[in-house]
């Protein structure tokens, strides 16, 4: 398993170089510059801005300058946050996007396991029935939907938990973020784990296990279930990448300072360093979380073998 991790890990490096050479040229392809303002600067001070962030260089040799600095870890000033540079935005909104979305993916991991196994162990019935159809009007519902109605309700028609804003010491703002970026995420989990519960038990090793009169919590929690998690952990993978490198929708509706809000800023602004680096840490994200979901899968299925 070492030496597959590591290959993985090996093999992560040429596609983390290819996506950040596509988005670095991809973006400056975009019309428009990060000091393209309603009213133009004075050509002087252009002329100055340009030189002061490397921006009168040839484009390559932007290009390998950016490299460089990020090979060190450096992901270069902000463009419209001045005082900053986007280490020190992440240092600040990074934390906040994975606890968002730590949490959002518990929530739906564990809401989104336990309805989809009670409608599989109820096919059929009024229960299964609710889950199915429950399930797909949050999987069709948008977030930007649902979190303004969320936020309208329980935060100013009952008073019950704030409309907006986020304080790290106070959890009582977390609940609305958390529940909205959550809902979609049970929604799918249970639609995957309800159907593959089903496929589960009615496998020859399950028929087995009530043969030899098992009781029904273990044959459902440990042979069933353990089968039925695969699809739903493949699904994980790239979701909880995209969740804890924060989401764009609910970080903006709520105000919450993380690094998806800075990316449609950073979009908005034409800041290229801003953008270049919320796409470097969600695709490091995505390959870890990939591996990290592969060998979840060997875990839960024997059969798999690492090459």
């Amino acid at each position: 398993m070492l030496s597959y991790t590591l290959k993985r890990l090996m093999s992560a490096v040429p596609t983390v170089f290819i996506i950040v050479t596509l988005t670095f040229f991809l973006i400056r392809l975009a019309p428009g510059g990060p000091f393209d303002l309603e009213r133009p600067l004075d050509p002087l001070i252009l002329a100055n801005l340009n030189r002061a962030y490397n921006l009168d260089a040839s484009l390559w040799s932007q290009y390998l300058t950016y490299l460089g600095n990020l090979l060190q870890g450096d992901l270069g000033p902000s463009f419209t946050r001045r005082d900053f540079s986007v280490n020190d935005l992440f240092a600040v909104g990074l934390p906040v996007s994975i606890l968002l979305g730590s949490l959002a993916l518990s929530l739906a991991a564990v809401l989104g396991t336990f309805f989809g196994a009670w409608a599989a162990l109820r096919q059929n019935s009024a229960v299964d029935y609710a889950v199915v159809g429950v399930a797909t009007f949050g999987i069709t519902t948008p977030t930007f939907v649902v979190a303004p109605l969320l936020s309208l309700f329980f935060g100013v028609v009952l008073g019950w938990l704030p409309a907006g804003g986020w304080s790290q010491a106070n959890p009582i703002y977390w609940v609305l973020p958390v529940v909205t970026l959550a809902l979609p995420q049970v929604a799918i989990i249970a639609r995957l784990v309800r159907g593959a519960t089903i496929e589960a038990l009615r496998s020859n090793h399950v028929r087995t296990a009530r043969a030899y009169g098992l009781p029904t919590r273990v044959v459902v929690g440990v042979h069933a279930l353990r089968a039925a998690m695969l699809p739903a952990v493949s699904y994980l993978g790239p979701t909880a990448a995209g969740l804890l490198t924060g989401s764009v929708v609910i970080e903006t509706i709520f105000g919450i300072p993380g690094i998806g809000r800075y990316f449609v800023q950073g979009a908005l602004g034409r800041d290229y360093t801003l953008v270049m680096g919320t796409v470097v840490v969600i695709a490091v994200f995505i390959v870890l979380f990939n591996l990290l979901v592969d060998l979840i899968y060997a875990w839960l299925d024997p059969r798999v073998r690492f090459d």
